[in-house]
């Protein structure tokens, strides 16, 4: 029989488990020790020992007399019970070899909205495609675009249905005018020239006009220096941000996701469509 110093481990599909990962977006601490009771086989003993808790606290959570709020709470939790990278996003927490390596981890708490946390853009490729493929809307905020949605390779451009008349998805695509101040900055601040990041933004209005006959689709062009790249599907957001230290796709994604009264969805919504409102339609 296992004792209460045994390390408590959950096989790799459990965590998979859709109940499970709800109870983890829910940060429904309860509900996570009541699963690893039932698929570690764990004790509130072996619960308590591993997550650094009495067995008198851990017994009020899973009996919902008491809840956890504190990150350093979450920490331990994540920590005790060996949680996959993936696992821990859930939570709000950053992956264990991001926390190594010195990446802050921060409460989501207070933005309920960000439900997940992604290294960078390669990491939320996969959920961002199935994301587009289900989407009414999709609107792109970016600087040339060929990495997301201009190339065959690209990102998105796979997940746009060129047959049965584009399925009436709406797509708006926001690039940096090639023309503007802002790109010459822009280019200096990546070591590029201002030629070869102007005819990157040029190639991808061209391969975006493909779609014209079978997508609903509009291009423009806006002239601000890029701060945020944004991906929306619906209700759904991935942002993620320029700095003259980084690209966008290397820079960390948010997931975002609409709620009754938060801000950030909102506000991004409303920048892209101030964006929009000020931008010069080339598509």
């Amino acid at each position: 029989m296992p004792t209460a110093l045994e390390p408590v481990s959950l096989p790799g599909w459990a965590w998979e488990r859709a109940e499970v990962r709800q109870a983890l977006r829910a940060r429904d601490v309860g509900a996570v020790f009541r699963y690893v009771q039932q698929y570690a086989g764990a004790s509130q003993s072996r619960i308590a020992t591993a997550v650094g808790m009495t067995q008198a606290r851990v017994n009020e959570i899973i009996n919902g007399r008491r809840e956890v709020s504190r990150l350093d709470v979450f920490e331990r939790i994540a920590d005790g019970l060996h949680m996959p990278d993936d696992t821990r996003h859930l939570l709000g927490l950053a992956a264990g070899r991001e926390k190594r390596i010195g990446g802050a981890a921060f409460d989501l708490a207070a933005f309920p909205e960000v439900v997940r946390v992604y290294e960078a853009q390669n990491s939320a490729a996969a959920e961002i495609q199935q994301q587009a493929r289900e989407a009414h809307e999709l609107d792109v905020l970016a600087v040339r675009g060929l990495g997301l949605i201009g190339l065959n390779d690209s990102l998105l451009r796979a997940c746009l249905p060129r047959e049965q008349g584009g399925k009436g998805l709406r797509i708006r695509v926001a690039l940096l005018d090639p023309e503007s101040e802002a790109l010459a900055r822009r280019a200096a601040e990546i070591g590029e020239s201002t030629e070869s990041l102007a005819g990157g933004v040029r190639l991808a209005e061209a391969r975006l006009r493909e779609l014209s006959d079978s997508c609903d689709i509009s291009v423009w062009r806006y002239g601000m220096l890029p701060t945020w790249r944004v991906i929306r599907t619906d209700s759904t957001m991935f942002v993620g941000a320029f700095d003259a230290g980084w690209e966008g796709h290397e820079s960390a994604t948010y997931k975002v996701m609409a709620t009754p009264h938060g801000p950030l969805f909102r506000g991004f919504r409303r920048m892209f469509d101030a964006i929009i409102a000020g931008a010069q339609r080339t598509v």
